[in-house]
Order: structure tokens, then C-alpha cells, then sequence
């Protein structure tokens, strides 16, 4: 059975650059549910704009755990 953890996030244009610098490799938020997520930031990078990234988004995990797919929520 897959699993799936929701979370808000709002990062500025700035903020997430500091991925294509490469001083930040991950991001680390709080699901909705409380629990802490920690993820690879490069799976963010189509849901870029030129104010950052805005939105609840919805991470897809396999059976096994690993990263199947990321949505925007809203």
C-alpha cells in the first residue's frame, strides 16, 4: 500500500536558490499531521516561480517507502 504525506510550504525565489548554489540539498517541514518530513529539494524545482514556492503539496511514497511523485494541492 502506497503512502502519502501532505504539507504546506512557502518558500521565497531566494530561499530556494540557495538549491541551485548548491548550499541546501533538502528540505525540512512539518506535514500537515504534525510529523517532520525531510526531502531532496530538487523534486520542488518544477513547481518554481519567480516569487518562490507557494502551496500544500502531496508527496507519493511506493510499498517500499521511496519517493514516487509529487502534486500541488492548491
Amino acid at each position: 500500500m502506497s503512502q502519502t504525506i501532505q504539507f504546506h510550504l512557502s518558500l521565497s525565489y531566494d530561499e530556494f536558490s540557495a538549491v541551485y548554489k548548491g548550499h541546501a540539498q533538502h528540505v525540512i517541514t512539518h506535514s500537515i499531521d504534525g510529523r517532520r518530513v525531510r526531502f531532496p529539494a530538487d523534486i520542488l524545482k518544477p513547481y518554481l516561480t519567480h516569487s518562490g514556492i507557494q502551496g500544500t503539496f502531496t508527496i507519493h511514497f511506493n510499498e517500499n517507502n521511496k519517493f514516487k511523485f509529487l502534486e500541488k494541492v492548491d
